[in-house]
């Protein structure tokens, strides 16, 4: 079987399981390499819980991801930070979802999550090559507020182009129970 599946329906597992496609899905698992210099981003540093989900693009694919986000938080012992956290990977995968439709170059979205004891690195990749904006949300404007939610909830966050040969990018967001601050990185 081979094209986009369901919405909830992951390609690829945090297992390394085969993808619907019957490959192995490695090259996709693997955490795009970020550039050196990422404002101080630990991602390739001490990560010692890993969890990848790869999604198809549709709306449908946000409410999954929360789940798949709560459910790992829990068996990570880290409930303290599953909702900001869930909060965080909502309007990533939203804004994901809404960039890769509209670039029309790849039928999916990419999750992962990395942690250790005190702290939680959200990663997301979308198709669109073009950084996230903050959009100009006026008071009554139902949208439009998603990274400014994930910058008030998040320590700091950021986003870098996929360095692998891809098109996209990356948008990432580092959450711990304390010093939430705000910081953006770009």
């Amino acid at each position: 079987m081979s094209g986009i599946t369901g919405a909830c329906t992951p390609r690829i597992s945090g297992s390394g399981a085969p993808a619907a496609d019957g490959g192995s899905g490695a090259a996709r698992e693997a955490m795009p390499t970020p550039p050196s210099s990422q404002d101080g981003l630990a991602v390739i540093g001490p990560w010692p819980l890993r969890d990848f989900l790869e999604l198809g693009a549709l709306p449908g694919a946000v409410p999954c991801a929360r789940r798949h986000t709560r459910q790992i938080l829990w068996e990570w012992r880290l409930t303290a930070l599953a909702d900001p956290v869930e909060l965080v990977v909502s309007e990533l995968a939203t804004n994901a979802v809404a960039a890769s439709r509209l670039a029309g170059l790849a039928p999916a979205i990419r999750l992962w999550l990395l942690a250790d004891a005190a702290r939680v690195l959200v990663l997301v990749w979308d198709a669109s090559p073009r950084p996230p904006a903050r959009a100009d949300a006026g008071v009554d404007a139902e949208g439009g507020r998603g990274l400014l939610l994930v910058e008030a909830v998040s320590n700091r966050w950021g986003w870098y182009r996929d360095l692998q040969g891809e098109t996209g990018k990356v948008v990432w967001a580092e959450l711990s129970d304390r010093d939430r601050g705000g910081t953006s990185r770009s």
